[in-house]
């Protein structure tokens, strides 16, 4: 049933939960997990030869260290893993990454990093309301 899963991460304890949610169900089916991590340009714009590229890039590196995790415990559970690092808008970047490798399910936690007091984050409540494919928010 599912062959391609796509995790998004940003590292917050919801998004920790979807990960090993995500390599569980992969290890139990064979399936190959795609994770991402989105580094918000719409909150900061593109990089350029400023303090935004300070910050960018500070966010990239954290970013790329959250997915290297993550390629760990996927090889220490045997299972096919995949890396993707992207600047966006998060729930864009999620919605058309999902589509570009033909997920099978978008896993997400239920609200990010950034909790601002409501049940479900507002990049979750866009990726829902904006997919195709099947979401399950953890």
């Amino acid at each position: 049933m599912y062959e391609t899963i796509l995790v998004a991460t940003d590292g917050s304890d919801p998004a920790n939960r979807a990960v090993e949610y995500a390599l569980d169900l992969a290890a139990s089916r064979g399936a190959v997990v795609h994770a991402i991590s989105v580094v918000d340009t719409g909150r900061y714009g593109e990089p350029a030869l400023s303090t935004t590229e300070i910050v960018v890039d500070d966010l990239e590196d954290f970013a790329r260290e959250l997915l290297a995790d993550i390629e760990e415990r996927a090889e220490a559970r045997d299972v096919e893993f995949v890396a993707e690092c992207c600047h966006g808008e998060p729930h864009e970047t999620i919605v058309e990454y999902a589509e570009e490798i033909d997920a099978d399910l978008t896993l997400l936690g239920r609200h990010g990093a950034s909790r601002t007091g409501h049940h479900i984050g507002s990049v979750a409540n866009r990726v829902v309301s904006h997919s195709d494919r099947p979401v399950q928010l953890v």
